[in-house]
């Protein structure tokens, strides 16, 4: 009950915002149910039904009065709240969530891809006493990223459309408490969209010929990633980890620009894993004296998108002394620029399909 509440709070919250007149907007109410998909066999016990849900979104319609919106095919942005019940009552429990989201329009706009990125919350949590058997969850407060891909059809009656398709929901505390196995439901949705405005402005087209020839200088980026996190030894303890990143970046276009730079890692969660393996497992050969810090090399790509972008990263460990996950890496993540120089960001580390950290940082590009 607690959570259909906040919903219909957030309902009426974007509501009153939706009542600005100088954009359109509209709400949207979907319905999906799907399953959950076993990417780690350490969650099989785990699956017990299939789970369903709801998400409620307000978006801003844009009509290409600022140039990033006419580069980006009009996309919208907005706000989604999501409950959803994984169908196993006493370990898994239920999830609402709180996202920022883009629609990006394709094919006559009858094509919808919107993904966002938010915070959720499990009512039920891994604890050793009570809910040992939850290896997905092991804290109340998780990040939750989530896709659709639907078609879309609005004002089909009056106000009134429809949409339907594919939706993911992921759900992870990206290791910073373990257990960490994480879940992503893939499921089906239907909903119902309703426009807020009655008149909708005129899409505009003044973007010069020459605006995708755009082009930038080499930029030199100086970055620092902070957080904290822990091994997947559970009660092992959450420890800081620092990263210092330098790289060069290229923009080839008003969309994008590539990277190309290094990472050096101060994990402190790893040097309490190389000491917990050298005393607990002598079979492992690790003598305790390796040294847990790292040393990587990177190729990137960002995405402008407004004072946002979007960004994404592999690496290769040169200095690689304790084995942990192996030598590859990947970082995906948003940027936020302040002016034309500062930015925060807020990033993934992972080794494939496994977590390794979220990423709090600040940086400027020079």
């Amino acid at each position: 009950m607690k959570f259909l509440l906040s919903a219909l709070l957030c309902f009426c919250f974007i509501s009153v915002l939706a009542q600005n007149k100088t954009h359109s907007s509209y709400v949207d109410v979907n319905y999906f149910k799907g399953n959950i998909a076993l990417h780690n066999n350490d969650i099989l016990h785990l699956i017990q039904g299939h789970p369903e849900g709801y998400l409620i979104s307000w978006n801003k319609k844009t009509y290409g009065f600022e140039a990033w919106e006419q580069r980006y095919n009009y996309p919208d942005y907005g706000v989604t709240y999501s409950y959803q019940s994984m169908k196993n009552p006493d370990v898994l429990g239920t999830l609402a969530s709180l996202y920022a989201h883009y629609n990006f329009y394709f094919f006559n706009r009858h094509l919808m891809f919107r993904v966002g990125q938010g915070l959720a919350y499990a009512d039920k949590a891994y604890d050793k006493g009570t809910n040992y058997k939850n290896t997905a969850y092991g804290s109340h407060i998780l990040s939750s990223t989530f896709a659709m891909l639907n078609y879309k059809k609005e004002r089909i009656f009056n106000r009134f459309g429809i949409q339907a398709g594919l939706t993911l929901l992921h759900y992870s505390n990206a290791n910073v408490k373990a257990p960490n196995a994480s879940t992503n439901t893939i499921a089906l949705n239907l909903g119902v969209t309703y426009n807020l405005d009655n008149v909708e402005p005129e899409y505009q087209y003044t973007l010069e010929e020459t605006d995708k020839k755009y082009t930038e200088p080499i930029k030199y980026n100086i970055a620092f990633r902070f957080g904290i996190n822990e091994s997947d030894v559970v009660g092992m303890g959450q420890f800081p980890f620092y990263i210092f990143s330098g790289y060069a970046d290229k923009r080839i276009n008003r969309k994008s620009a590539i990277q190309l730079g290094t990472d050096v890692f101060f994990s402190k969660f790893l040097e309490e894993l190389i000491y917990y393996q050298s005393v607990s497992f002598p079979e492992a050969n690790v003598s305790g004296d390796e040294d847990y810090k790292r040393v990587g090399v990177f190729a990137g790509h960002e995405l402008f998108i407004n004072k946002m972008s979007l960004l994404t990263q592999l690496g290769y460990y040169v200095y690689y002394p304790y084995d942990f996950e192996g030598r590859m890496y990947m970082r995906i993540g948003l940027k936020r620029y302040f002016g034309n120089k500062v930015f925060g960001a807020v990033t993934l580390k992972s080794h494939g399909a496994k977590a390794e950290a979220v990423e709090f940082g600040v940086g400027i590009r020079l």
